[in-house]
């Protein structure tokens, strides 16, 4: 059982995206996206990183620059239904509460355009973005240290007639994880004619990460004098003097409680790294409309753990390997395709089409969890946009995003869920130079339920798996302002 609890603490080097986009990506960088959505055809400053290729079209030469500040705050919680919260037999529920906030994500995006060509940078948080914290622990945590309380305490109920159930003993669980990868961006774009542009770049990635969590197991209140008690009271019962019974009392209880003891695990581990994702695009242009797409290659990418604290089980040394200092676990950014349309209606009415694919499951992740995926992330994106006066632009727009999840790709400390997401928002122009773009983004997320993900554990101490079940659940908010500014 002890085992288990290792096993979930090294998933917890897997984490998820706080933002729009897929597991390690995040695609809202600027609040252009967070109003509209759909920007992969857009012929603006935001284009730096949605349409780089499109830069070449910017109607006017000269310098522009985007500086973009998001607030995000989500929640990822999971209802947990199993007969291992009471042994018994019987299913009752456990609610474990996660939350993950980054009140500050700053981005900036410049581009100056010279007649044909376009040289454009950027500088974002590209994937992660945030701090998740489960301060109750998890249930995953507790039904490993559940099961090694009964294994080491079988012989206490079948010898002495007594059962350590769970409301004689306390848990005491939680974990914290962080994770950003930084961005810089550089690139150049060339108008090939009057209809295509074209795009060539890269983007530098720097991972930066960590965890911390402990748990322990501890008797409460005189469960010790109890489990005392019945020892004694059966060996008296076989003929041992009061004065025997507790010396030899004293013995048997001993290794039990220096197992319990031992049991407790602490976790403090700094992780970095980084990998280089090259970038290519094209843009065409014809009359009102504009099509533009994108690729990112695969970033190969190794963490390296820097291990601050590090206390487990001497049994445990294979499971805790991985968090040695100085270990590489493999957090690949996967590649990525963008696909987008964008058509002028009307002089004041602009909509956008748009797709992307993430090649989720040729990207190395920590235990090769790739593989368990279905498929890799389809995401499906429209947005429009309507000039409201000469002063005023008011936008609304849509993303499906849809996982190739599994319930072996699904774990307590690291789980997605298929989603749709709404933004709205609008641009003021302050002036013919500057900008400002206002915008709020939301996720409703369905809920994934994973089928008996303690059956291995149930079935070894004979309780019934029937209606063990995890149920995850996630919300998602972000705020963000940007202002742009050309030169």
């Amino acid at each position: 059982m002890v085992k288990k609890i290792l096993i979930g603490i090294a998933m917890l080097i897997v984490s998820n995206s706080t933002f729009a986009g897929d597991y390690l990506t995040n695609t809202n960088q600027n609040a252009a996206f967070l109003r509209m959505i759909a920007r992969g055809a857009s012929i603006d400053v935001d284009g730096v990183y949605s349409n780089p290729a499109g830069l070449a079209f910017l109607p006017e030469d000269g310098f522009r620059v985007s500086l973009t500040i998001q607030s995000a705050y989500q929640t990822r919680d999971i209802m947990a239904v199993s007969p291992f919260w009471t042994m018994d037999g019987n299913n009752t529920s456990r609610y474990y509460e996660g939350k993950a906030s980054a009140p500050v994500i700053p981005s900036i995006h410049a581009v100056y355009k010279k007649g044909d060509w376009a040289f454009s940078g950027g500088f974002a948080i590209v994937g992660g973005g945030g701090k998740a914290s489960f301060d109750h622990g998890l249930p995953m945590f507790d039904a490993a240290a559940i099961g090694m309380v009964t294994k080491e305490t079988q012989a206490l109920q079948q010898n002495f007639g007594y059962r350590m159930s769970p409301d004689k003993y306390f848990i005491n669980s939680a974990m914290e994880g962080r994770q950003y990868i930084y961005g810089a961006q550089l690139g150049l774009s060339y108008k090939v004619n009057e209809h295509i542009s074209v795009f060539a770049g890269a983007r530098m990635n720097y991972f930066s990460g960590g965890y911390s969590g402990f748990l322990k197991v501890g008797l409460n209140d005189g469960v010790a004098e109890e489990v005392g008690a019945a020892i004694v009271s059966k060996l008296m019962g076989a003929g041992l003097t009061l004065e025997q019974a507790m010396a030899q009392a004293a013995e048997i209880s001993a290794p039990m409680m220096e197992k319990l003891s031992e049991s407790g695990i602490e976790l403090d581990c700094d992780q970095s790294g980084w990998g280089l994702t090259p970038i290519v695009g094209v843009d065409v242009k014809y009359g009102k409309l504009n099509v533009a797409a994108k690729y990112e290659f695969k970033a190969n990418m190794n963490i390296e753990n820097k291990t601050n604290r590090l206390e487990y089980p001497s049994a445990a040394e294979s499971y805790m390997a991985p968090f040695k200092d100085g270990v590489n676990t493999p957090s690949d950014v996967p590649s990525m395709l963008s696909i987008a349309a964008g058509y002028e209606i009307l002089p004041s009415l602009r909509a956008s089409l748009e797709y992307h694919f993430f090649d989720d499951k040729h990207a190395g992740m920590a235990g090769g969890k790739e593989k368990t995926l279905k498929h890799g992330t389809h995401e499906y994106l429209a947005g429009i946009e309507w000039d409201a006066t000469k002063y005023l632009t008011l936008s609304g727009g849509y993303q499906n995003t849809n996982y190739g999840l599994s319930d072996d790709f699904q774990s307590d400390t690291s789980f997605s869920c298929d989603s749709y997401s709404i933004g709205f928002g609008g641009r003021i122009y302050l002036s013919q130079a500057l900008s400002l773009d206002v915008a709020y983004f939301w996720t409703t997320y369905s809920d994934y339920t994973k089928e008996a993900p303690r059956r291995s554990s149930l079935e070894a101490l004979g309780l019934p798996v029937d209606g063990d079940k995890d149920v995850y659940s996630r919300t998602n908010k972000v705020f963000g302002v940007s202002l742009n500014y050309c030169f």
